[in-house]
């Protein structure tokens, strides 16, 4: 029979940092919205290719450039518990705006983007920060760490 909920006393598994959580999420969704949007780029390039300020005419260019922004977003989600990983993915978020240029649609949702990473890393920051105080408060009940 497992334990619903924990005895007084009982100590708590530490929690994975909620910032960690919550910026690798906000790449890995990003990742595959770029990925969808080179399908569509791919779809529109005959269209796009006589209006847009880029050479499309290339479906190979198109391809390659959507799968290292993919693979380049997914390596950073996995690189968010370091400092390195959640200034790359800060700079991402340049080049996922920079992606409008070719596919005007991707000015819209490379803000939406940009707003759940500002709110990732300041909600993710808040709640790690009111948890270590709670703990520091409970010391009976704080993780093993």
């Amino acid at each position: 029979m497992s334990k619903d909920k924990p005895s007084p006393g009982d100590r708590i598994a530490p929690k994975k940092s909620a910032l960690v959580q919550f910026t690798s999420l906000t790449l890995q969704l990003e990742a595959f919205c770029v990925a969808f949007a080179a399908v569509a780029l791919y779809g529109l390039r005959d269209s796009l290719y006589e209006k847009g300020p880029i050479d499309l005419s290339s479906p190979a260019a198109i391809w390659v450039v959507g799968g290292v922004l993919f693979v380049v977003l997914l390596v950073l989600s996995r690189l968010t518990a370091r400092p390195v990983g959640l200034a790359g993915g800060t700079i991402a978020q340049v080049l996922v705006i920079a992606t409008g240029l070719v596919l005007p649609m991707m000015y819209l949702i490379a803000a939406v983007f940009v707003a759940m990473w500002v709110a990732s890393l300041r909600i993710g920051a808040r709640v790690d920060r009111e948890r270590r105080e709670y703990d520091s408060e409970h010391p009976e009940t704080a993780p093993n760490v």
